[in-house]
């Protein structure tokens, strides 16, 4: 998620290995506008996460509930369900660091594969044997078990976002020849894989919409980069308005956020009523970027920049930490969402969260910068063997966690082996 953020200007033209760069995309200063979406998505990633747990143990049990699971609450996932901004924002600055970079397509995603795997070594190091050592102390499995599994799903993220980082290239030269075809292109694959789901009940093809709504939202972010990216208030009514259609006269649940006890989830996988909720919040954004740009946020984003992916990676474990003292060991369960003691209570609860994330931040956010290290001329062949081998420990964990067995040692193994083979070479 660690990205370049860059000001449009003319593209470099330098030759590249693979998909040349496309001369629309233009960049040289940074972009306030897609920092401000990177750092506000994260914080507001983070606020959901702390604030909707609805947590209570019964002794042998740590049972998870979420506030928005309240009847009616569901619209507010409309704004907050942030991770379509995070995406499109991705896609400008791919855009924008490849056409600046000057290096061929492979060791650019060499690069980028680097910056995106080598936060995750601190994370396993740490996890893989925190349970077994909390174990030995005497805490209770089930709430440890809770714990290391949803530390490991969070880096779904990652997982797509792999994708879309490596094939940022070919949909590059593809953008540069059909422009707003190819969203428009993935956005009709998002129907039909909507269409089969529904109409056969096999729920697991709607898994290609990971990739069909998740890179139409990335190649948007092309459009923006390039300067092309017009009548926001259109987007931003055309989106929203379909999205209410589908959710009041299809199959599909109000909440872009999975719910407990739902029967299907607009987000994993995620659905075409995701994708219009998606270009609702990126023509929202649009329309408000002249005001978002006139806020004092440098110092904010000066800040915030070098740590965002540490924040991602840790916000998580601060607040199973939090969870196990006050929840598990104290025995307080959280109040009742919305309740006079659940806004009394939310500030002590979120101070909490804040001092505990504070020491992980200054002892981890030196991992969002690999070592400064050359790279060799690695060809297409060497980079993909790489990406693969990170994309498979990134998937191991997320389907896994981080619990006690096997399956953290092979991801980790895999993540170390993709690391290796993007490193420099001599002869090269």
């Amino acid at each position: 998620m660690t990205v370049l953020l860059d000001r449009p200007t003319p593209a470099a033209t330098a030759a590249a290995t693979g998909p040349r760069r496309t001369a629309g995309v233009r960049a040289l200063a940074r972009d306030p506008f897609i920092d401000l979406l990177r750092v506000f998505g994260m914080a507001l990633i983070v606020l959901q996460h702390w604030t909707i747990p609805v947590l209570s143990y019964d002794g042998v049990r740590l049972t998870t509930g979420n506030a928005l699971s309240t009847p009616g609450v569901w619209v507010v996932t409309w704004i907050s369900q942030v991770m379509p901004l995070v995406f499109f924002a991705g896609g400008a600055a791919n855009a924008i660091g490849f056409g600046r970079s000057g290096k061929s397509a492979p060791r650019w995603l060499a690069v980028r594969l680097r910056r995106l795997a080598w936060p995750l070594l601190p994370l396993a190091a740490v996890w893989i044997p925190l349970p077994h050592i909390l174990l030995t102390l005497g805490v209770p499995e089930q709430p440890l078990d809770v714990g290391a599994k949803l530390t490991g799903q969070l880096l779904w993220f990652l997982a797509v976002y792999l994708i879309a980082v490596t094939v940022t290239p070919y949909a590059l030269r593809l953008h540069e020849r059909y422009g707003l075809w190819v969203p428009a292109g993935l956005a009709a694959g998002a129907v039909l894989t909507d269409v089969a789901r529904f109409a056969t009940g096999f729920d697991a093809v709607g898994y290609l919409n990971i990739v069909f709504v998740w890179l139409a939202v990335h190649q948007l972010g092309f459009l923006y980069a390039e300067g092309r990216l017009r009548h926001a208030w259109a987007l931003a009514a055309g989106g929203f308005g379909a999205a209410a259609l589908l959710v009041a006269y299809g199959p599909y649940p109000g909440s872009m956020i999975g719910l407990p006890g739902a029967e299907m989830s607009n987000m994993a996988p995620p659905t075409l009523a995701m994708l219009a909720v998606s270009a609702g919040q990126i023509g929202l954004a649009v329309l408000l970027r002249p005001w978002l740009l006139r806020l004092p946020t440098g110092r904010l984003l000066d800040w915030a920049g070098p740590r965002i992916m540490t924040v991602y990676l840790w916000h998580m474990p601060a607040l199973f930490a939090v969870t196990g003292v006050v929840v598990v060991l104290l025995g307080v369960e959280t109040p009742a969402p919305g309740s006079a003691l659940w806004f009394a209570g939310w500030p002590l609860w979120f101070g909490l969260l804040c001092l505990v994330l504070w020491p992980l931040l200054k002892g981890f956010a030196r991992f969002e910068t690999p070592p400064a290290l050359p790279y060799g001329k690695a060809g297409w062949g060497i980079v993909l063997g790489a990406t693969a081998l990170v994309g498979a420990g990134v998937l191991t964990l997320t389907v896994g966690g981080f619990a006690p067995g096997g399956g953290p040692f092979l991801a980790v193994i895999a993540l170390l082996g993709g690391l290796l083979l993007t490193a420099p070479r001599t002869g090269t």
